[in-house]
């Protein structure tokens, strides 16, 4: 268990696993990926408002940190789809742990506690 008044160093597992998931869209496409296997076009609309190149980069540092697989099949256009790999898969339970949260705010912004 965490030592919740324990100094967050950069080296400790939240600094780490925020590092991981920082950004505006990250969740969002873990979100869609936990859904299986997608193309880079079914991404896009997947998740309104990310521009292709922001898109690109996320998928692109998702890579890198070994989150995603990328499957570029050689057809003319190119297609590429795009997984999670078992280290993706591991953050299911935190993107659920926020789409109750966020259900949580939502039920509280329609019934305000008086």
């Amino acid at each position: 268990m965490l030592d919740p008044t324990a100094d967050c160093t950069p080296d400790c597992p939240v600094a780490e696993a925020a590092n991981v998931l920082d950004g505006k869209w990250t969740t969002l496409i873990f979100r869609e990926l936990l859904g299986g296997t997608r193309r880079y076009s079914q991404l896009q609309r997947a998740i309104v408002g990310i521009s292709p190149r922001m898109l690109a980069m996320r998928l692109s540092d998702l890579e890198a940190r070994g989150m995603v697989d990328k499957t570029i099949y050689p057809t003319v256009p190119p297609k590429t789809e795009y997984a999670l790999t078992p280290l993706g898969h591991a953050v299911e339970p935190v993107i659920a742990a926020m789409a109750s949260f966020g259900l949580q705010l939502q039920q509280r912004a329609i019934n305000p506690a008086p």
